[in-house]
């Protein structure tokens, strides 16, 4: 008896001690290369297979057939914007504050050797103010879309798991409960800035994630650990939720941001970015069950329908004010002239 008892209590002990958590790649920027041909002609720009977004149907019945063919935007890294705040914001600074794919050297000590990373530049006032950039999508990133057929790039394991189109290092990981650790890729310029993190939840909370500091030169992955995570399973707090209906909690990439202090240096700062990733508690574990219950009564998959249907329309009314802009945007770069004798004729 004595000696049963001895073994239960070690097993406990075991439990507590083991590790929490599962490894996930929050967003991957070198998977958001532009390998669909841009068609200048037609004012069609490049974009990123996995992740192209069409916003015709949003538009409206007032556009040509030719304008829908153009309302297409994806997460392709020529498409991300740096948003400044207002004391950093001027013609100046919004015009050349931009994002690119900057190509890793081949020969470049580093797994990711040839391939195109997310490069930064933010132009910070050189005044003495605080000041700071957040780089985001084009587009909020969809939690609920799914694959179109032209487009479906899934494994068969992928399909029967119920994968979605941004999950996968896309921006969206699901089944997110308690978040462990955070950590981020990137390149230091030995700027002094900091770095955060912003994720939204599915109750649509967003948070920020402070990183570090930049002030470092070469490749480094900046971590958060969860000073209120508890790892030990008799100090938690248990909570016992319905296994069904209720849907998996997921957590979506909302952007990097840059923070500048006022004590700081200004002007130009230049940042490369690899990677985001998360490492979390399942919310749920995913075990075969004896019925497929959404399969009998479509609850989850109705809801999550309906939060789809929601999400697009807010994504593409965002878009639509975006082209209508585009298309009224002066083409001619310089006047014609009145001393041309071509022009005369």
């Amino acid at each position: 008896m004595k000696r049963s008892f001895i073994l239960v209590v070690m097993a406990f002990l075991l439990v507590g001690s083991l590790a929490f958590g599962e490894e996930a790649v929050v967003i991957d920027f070198t998977k958001l290369d532009a390998d669909v041909e841009a068609d200048l002609a037609n004012g069609v720009p490049a974009t990123n297979s996995r992740t192209i977004m069409d916003y015709s149907e949003i538009a409206g019945a007032s556009f040509t057939g030719k304008q829908k063919s153009l309302m297409r935007t994806s997460l392709a890294l020529n498409d991300w914007e740096v948003v400044l705040n207002t004391s950093a914001r001027n013609v100046s600074s919004v015009s050349q504050s931009v994002v690119r794919p900057a190509p890793v050297k081949a020969d470049a000590e580093v797994p990711f050797a040839g391939m195109n990373v997310m490069g930064v530049r933010v132009v910070f006032p050189t005044a003495s103010v605080n000041s700071n950039a957040k780089i985001v999508p084009a587009f909020e990133i969809p939690a609920y879309a799914t694959f179109d057929e032209d487009n479906d790039t899934r494994t068969d394991e992928q399909k029967a798991s119920g994968l979605t189109r941004f999950e996968d290092g896309y921006g969206v990981v699901k089944n997110v409960g308690t978040i462990k650790a955070l950590s981020v890729t990137t390149m230091g310029m030995n700027h002094p800035h900091a770095l955060y993190v912003i994720l939204e939840d599915t109750d649509g909370v967003e948070r920020r994630y402070f990183m570090g500091y930049l002030g470092f030169d070469g490749w480094k992955e900046l971590k958060w650990n969860n000073p209120a995570y508890v790892s030990e399973i008799r100090t938690r707090e248990v909570r016992i939720s319905p296994i069904y209906p209720r849907g998996l909690p997921f957590l979506k990439f909302k952007g990097l941001q840059i923070v500048r202090d006022a004590a700081d240096e200004g002007g130009d700062f230049i940042g490369y970015f690899k990677d985001v990733k998360v490492i979390y508690d399942k919310a749920v574990l995913q075990t075969e069950r004896d019925i497929a219950d959404d399969d009998l009564w479509s609850i989850v998959a109705d809801r999550e329908h309906a939060k789809q249907v929601y999400e697009m329309s807010r994504f593409g009314n965002k878009q639509v004010e975006r082209f209508l802009e585009s298309q009224k945007l002066a083409p001619e770069a310089e006047f014609t002239s009145s001393l041309s004798t071509e022009t005369a004729e």
